[in-house]
This record gives structure tokens, sequence and C-alpha cells, in this order.
């Protein structure tokens, strides 16, 4: 799909903020979500947490840093809406390895 302009995206985003879980919402006070348009060296990546999940926090930490990439997501639908759900649930899961989730454990909660 051709991409959206970026406050589009921004808005997405926001709204996939809106939705999340009650018991990730604590997650939020010592991350930063940024939007970037693809990873320097993976073109293809959707989204990545970077940071200490929480944990394995020691007081000293963060703030952790979520890029969701637009163009990558972009790249892999066909229209807005699907755009919408596929932002939706990569904020879910950076979000959720932030929280100290693992993959396989997002995987039993539908999460992935």
């Amino acid at each position: 799909m051709e991409p959206v302009p970026r406050y589009r995206f921004e808005r997405f985003v926001a709204d996939a903020l809106d939705r999340l879980p009650d018991e990730l919402l604590h997650v939020l006070d010592n991350v930063v979500i940024q939007i970037d348009d693809r990873h320097d060296d993976e073109s293809s990546l959707l989204g990545l947490y970077d940071g200490v999940p929480h944990g394995e926090r020691d007081g000293t930490s963060g703030p952790d840093i979520i890029t969701i990439y637009r163009l990558a997501h972009c790249d892999i639908v066909g229209d807005e809406q699907t755009l919408a759900n596929e932002v939706t649930v990569t904020v879910l899961h950076e979000i959720a390895h932030a929280a100290g989730i693992d993959d396989d454990r997002l995987d039993e909660l539908g999460w992935a």
C-alpha cells in the first residue's frame, strides 16, 4: 500500500495505546514511544523495544524506548484498516516486552 502520512500513522499508534490491556498500563510510566520510517539495519522490522524490562529494573534504568516503523508497516498491508490492526499488534507486542513478557508468553496470551 502507498505509505500513509506520518500524522495518520501517529494516530494509529495513539489509538493502539488507548487499547492497551490494563495490566500493561503501568509500563508506560518509563517508556518513550517514537515513530521512525525504517530500522537502519532491518528494513522489514515493524517495531523495536530497547531497554530494561520492568521486572528487572534497579531504579536507575530508563526511560525505555519503543520504536514503531511506519514504512515497514505500510509495506505489509493493503488498506488502512489492516494497517491500524497491525500497528495495534506491534505496539502491544513491544510494550509487553517492556513489561518483561517474552515471545512464548505473548503467544500464550494471544498478543503475538
